[in-house]
């Protein structure tokens, strides 16, 4: 099993005659993911890959009735719109690729899913991995046969770029992963540690989860504490970056849109502590994953999984 997409996924892309849309739609292809319409207002009637397109998200789905996921990338100022179209069309994932969407849309675009019980990925999600099953976005972009292995791990990482790099560590120690997702590092994000934890929780093919996380905001400490009273079973390993921060003046921006550094909740201490009262292991280093997994499971489902 695996949570959000797998074999069964069939995705339409929003924006898919533009540059990146259309590059993820070949990636996307290339990996075996049913990519089954593309959208793009005034172009309705070409085709991209072989894949047709349409002016509208209901002309998509009027034709092609098994869309279940959309990935968004259109430019920023017509993300939500874009957004809101798929809501409003009932399909049930979205995975908003693009990146520099305002906090204002991002709000609106968020509550407008809760209300339709839609879930969001993104925005600034690199995308979604599901080993072996299906991938959407622009998620390990090359090579990705070695970076990504089918198994028992889930990886969620507010960085696109160590959804990718966390992977590569595991793979080469013999563990696959479950499901890897970016789930983008703005202030207002559709599906955060603890949404995804929940999934994770539920899957059975999951034995743990490895994070990897940063300064700013407090979706890793509510992580904690949904890990603390739900009574999370599984082993989760953390990483989080930006510990350099501390020693930086209150206020500092630093990469992310939700890497705010400030006193209190939000900062490196705050968030390892929090993780850490709660049952989780805070590796230093990325190196130190591996080993922290080795520790965290069970020495039978240890056995069954690592093959170095």
């Amino acid at each position: 099993m695996a949570i959000l997409i797998n074999k069964s996924t069939r995705v339409l892309i929003q924006g898919i005659t533009g540059k990146e849309g259309s590059r993820a739609a070949g990636e996307m292809l290339k990996y075996g993911t049913k990519v089954v319409a593309g959208v793009t207002p005034g172009k309705g009637g070409q085709k991209i890959l072989k894949i047709p397109v349409y002016d509208t998200v209901h002309e998509a789905i009027k034709k092609h009735k098994n869309i279940n996921a959309t990935l968004i990338t259109v430019p920023g100022p017509f993300v939500r719109d874009a957004a809101l179209e798929a809501i409003h069309a009932g399909i049930p994932l979205i995975n908003i690729l693009t990146e520099n969407v305002t906090t204002q849309d991002s709000a609106i675009i968020v509550q407008a899913a809760r209300d339709k019980n839609i879930r969001i990925v993104g925005p600034s999600s690199v995308g979604i991995m599901s080993p072996g099953e299906a991938k959407i976005g622009s998620i390990g972009s090359s090579d990705m046969q070695k970076i990504f292995t089918r198994g028992v791990v889930g990886v969620i990482s507010k960085s696109g770029g160590m959804s990718a790099e966390i992977s590569v560590i595991l793979s080469r120690a013999g563990i696959g992963q479950s499901t890897v997702v970016g789930i983008g590092g703005d202030q207002i994000i559709g599906s955060d540690f603890k949404d995804l934890l929940e999934l994770f929780q539920k899957d059975k093919r999951t034995k743990a989860v490895v994070i990897f996380g940063e300064i700013g905001g407090t979706y890793e400490e509510e992580a904690a504490d949904f890990i603390k009273k739900s009574g999370f079973t599984k082993p989760v390993v953390a990483v989080i970056a930006g510990k350099f921060s501390e020693t930086l003046d209150e206020g500092s921006t630093l990469g992310h849109a939700g890497a705010i550094v400030s006193k209190g909740r939000g900062s490196y201490t705050s968030k390892v502590n929090t993780l850490r009262r709660a049952g989780v292991y805070v590796a230093r280093t990325l190196e130190d994953i591996v080993p922290a997994l080795k520790h965290g499971m069970s020495k039978d489902i240890a056995r069954k999984i690592f093959k170095k």
